[in-house]
């Protein structure tokens, strides 16, 4: 085909273009596809490859001329050929399918090894044999009155294997029915239920993977996800373990998850001991567990347990007499749900309780240190309170972190916001426990004095309640009268790392702004459960304290060598705690004093937003604030008032019969006659201001607010005494 390149008028131009190294030949094509114009070079010009002197001077020409036409060819062709990225359309013309076919199937190949990586590392098979829902748990006080209960019913797994026949060819026969043939998905079984409407067009395996792995959203994403687990589960399981994955994690309705939590909720026998009527009910709650609870809409149930028999008789696991005869089981609910859902400590302590619990089916019952008699006390104080429209928080607990009492608001059910353990709150005065705990720690004594006249200097100039002030002041008068300028002088004195640290070893981690002067009268934020349990830690002489709601075992002598906890030095503590003795018994709490001895601190945020008592007696360590939600101010109350009186009565009530009720010393039996019948009495409320009149051992106290300042008359042994309590 290439014989015109051979004519005489091509060899005489070709001829006249070279002189010595003239081809008779001329052109040879590169390729042929019948065959090389180069095929018979060997033959005619007598060249061997291995013997390149023995060829003939006019055929090393011809070969030489014969290389550089071809490259010459070449790059010519190179050259004129336009440049085509791999993005643009003609890099891919003129393609060959085969080449197309390699690379689609490499590519698919690549994709399925990623998704088969992915499954294994984002779908591991354990998880198919965990609850769908959280087990259900049971909260006790420490006496075992149950509390609280949360979760749903999850029971023990069941293994297909122990099922009788009519059991299992029950959910089979509506579910789905080839599935011991199908591997994973099953068009045929589509189609039947498009059909027929009867079975669904998911496979078990489907469902087992959709409501293990994936979100009940309908996207077509999520469906092939589905599908893709679908055959990852077929690929890993026995068909008998998928099963009974899926009939220990299904939902049955009425808060019941698996198959046996529900045959015991419903007909209150065991999986194992179903009859034929009562596996079609429960094979027929799959497809609307809600909708067809039988303790709800029995009829509903009724009618779908037909259409289950009836599926069953077409499978042959029972024979259509057999199904035809059957009625409606009765019902048998015993285990009825009476105990309340939700309380303020219930609230906090499920999460705990979960996050320290083993997976599994079974249920837990858990005691906890919630103490039902100091609970109920601390009901009955707060629902007294004159408190308005404003809230309340208190947390008891004991010096080792055990929270015996909790309340997080007025009313659980118009409002689940626990204000005890989740609002951040200004602390106020009570703050100054760790400004003057840093300076004891340094080396200061109670006795120490520090000025305490007005700070006219600087940016920051706070100033004292009702503007008083005196040259100095010791620092057990400054702390019991609750001076706001020696605060600020002391926490300048010692600085702003020192009183950080050490309310961080008594466990505060909130955020304390370093520098901040004004963090000496408790401007950062913190929830009412730290800051009690900071003083927990005087309380302890053990810090930091962790509060907990369920207990812990008692220490070894190794675990106690570990612990972690620290101590304070015998004269920082001696030093700390009287200095909230005293302000108790000389300073701003006196509405707080107990016949025995009591420690404690007020505090009261700017504007009155927020009041605030802190403090231990006995072996019990209490914290009550009150504020609205708002933020705004709240009329007047401090934290020497209405908190310091929560606290009181709460303390009187919950140390009643133990030692720490009994007075420091005894009264005179020459003295005058105590009012011994009454001395328990309540207070008595006198108007709608919250002043009330208490009669106590030893005197009668009024307590009342004038224009915003908490006064207190005290009429005793000693005379009437007027008191007007700061923060």
């Amino acid at each position: 085909m290439f014989s015109w390149l051979r004519s005489p008028r091509r060899t005489k131009t070709l001829r006249s273009r070279y002189e010595d190294d003239r081809p008779e030949a001329g052109f040879y094509a590169l390729q042929d596809p019948y065959g090389s114009a180069l095929d018979d070079f060997d033959e005619r010009f007598d060249w061997d490859p291995d013997d390149e002197p023995r060829r003939k001077p006019k055929s090393r020409r011809r070969w030489r001329l014969w290389r550089r036409k071809r490259d010459d060819a070449l790059r010519n062709f190179e050259e004129d050929r336009p440049q085509v990225g791999w993005w643009q359309p003609a890099h891919w013309r003129g393609r060959r399918k085969r080449w197309w076919a390699v690379r689609i199937v490499a590519g698919l190949l690549a994709v399925f090894i990623a998704l088969v990586v992915w499954l294994a590392v984002t779908a591991p098979l354990s998880k198919s044999l965990e609850p769908v829902a959280p087990p259900q748990i049971t909260l006790l006080a420490s006496d075992g009155t149950p509390i609280a209960r949360s979760g749903a019913s999850v029971d023990a797994p069941v293994e297909v294997s122990k099922l009788p026949d009519h059991v299992v060819g029950a959910f089979l026969a509506i579910e789905d029915r080839r599935f011991y043939s199908h591997w994973g998905i099953d068009p045929r079984g589509i189609a039947r239920a498009a059909w027929t409407g009867v079975g669904g067009g998911s496979t078990i395996t489907q469902q087992l993977a959709k409501f293990t792995f994936l979100t009940p959203e309908q996207t077509l994403t999520r469906k092939a996800r589905e599908a893709l687990i679908a055959f990852w589960l077929e690929s890993w399981l026995t068909k008998d373990e998928i099963l009974s994955r899926y009939l220990s994690n299904a939902y049955f309705g009425d808060n019941q998850y698996g198959l046996r939590a529900a045959s015991l909720h419903y007909f209150y026998r065991q999986p194992e001991n179903l009859r034929p009527e009562q596996a079609a009910m429960l094979a027929g709650l799959l497809k609307a567990p809600s909708r067809l609870a039988p303790t709800r809409n029995y009829d509903l149930a009724a009618e779908r347990m037909k259409l289950v028999l009836g599926a069953m008789a077409e499978e042959g696991y029972i024979t259509p007499e057999r199904a035809a005869a059957l009625r409606p089981p009765r019902l048998d609910v015993r285990n009825r749900n009476t105990l309340p859902t939700g309380t303020y400590f219930a609230d906090w302590a499920l999460p705990l309780a979960r996050q320290d619990s083993e997976s599994g089916y079974a249920k837990q019952t858990l005691t906890t240190t919630l103490d039902a008699r100091l609970q109920g006390i601390a009901s009955r104080v707060v629902s007294r309170a004159p408190l308005g429209d404003a809230q309340v928080a208190l947390v008891a607990m004991r010096p080792s972190g055990e929270v015996v009492a909790m309340v997080g608001g007025k009313d659980y059910r118009n409002s689940p916001f626990n204000r005890a353990t989740q609002a951040r709150r200004q602390p106020g005065s009570t703050f100054k426990l760790f400004v003057y705990l840093a300076a004891l720690q340094s080396g200061m004594k109670p006795s120490d004095r520090i000025d305490n006249t007005a700070i006219e200097s600087g940016s920051y100039r706070p100033k004292n309640a009702r503007e008083r002030y005196s040259p100095s002041l010791t620092l057990e008068e400054a702390f019991a009268t609750s001076s706001n300028v020696a605060a600020v002088r002391l926490f300048n004195q010692i600085g702003s790392r020192r009183v950080i640290a050490t309310a961080r070893d008594l466990g505060v981690t909130s955020d304390l702004p370093a520098g901040d002067p004004s963090l000496a009268l408790g401007t950062s934020t913190m929830t009412l459960l730290e800051l009690t349990s900071a003083y927990a830690a005087i309380a302890a002489d053990a810090y930091p304290v962790e509060p907990h709601a369920f207990p812990r075992e008692e220490q070894g002598w190794f675990d106690w060598l570990f612990d972690g906890q620290s101590h304070f030095s015998d004269r920082t503590h001696e030093g700390m705690e009287r200095l909230l003795r005293s302000a108790i018994n000389r300073g701003t709490g006196k509405a707080a004093m107990l016949t025995g001895p009591n420690f404690g601190k007020t505090g009261t945020t700017q504007d009155h937003r927020d009041a605030l008592f802190v403090g231990y007696a006995g072996d019990l360590v209490v914290g009550v604030w009150i504020g609205k939600d708002d933020n705004s101010p709240l009329n007047g109350i401090s934290g020497g008032g209405l908190p310091a009186r929560i606290w009181r009565d709460f303390m009187r009530s919950a140390l009643a019969g133990t030692a720490a009720a009994e007075p420091v010393e005894r009264p005179d039996p020459e003295g005058p006659i105590r009012p011994l019948d009454i001395d328990n009495i309540d207070e008595i409320p006198l108007d709608a201001n919250g002043s009330t009149l208490s009669i106590e051992q030893g005197g009668v106290t009024v307590v009342t607010e004038i224009e915003g300042v908490p006064v207190e008359f005290r009429l005793g042994e000693d005379g009437l005494r007027v008191d007007q309590p700061q923060r």
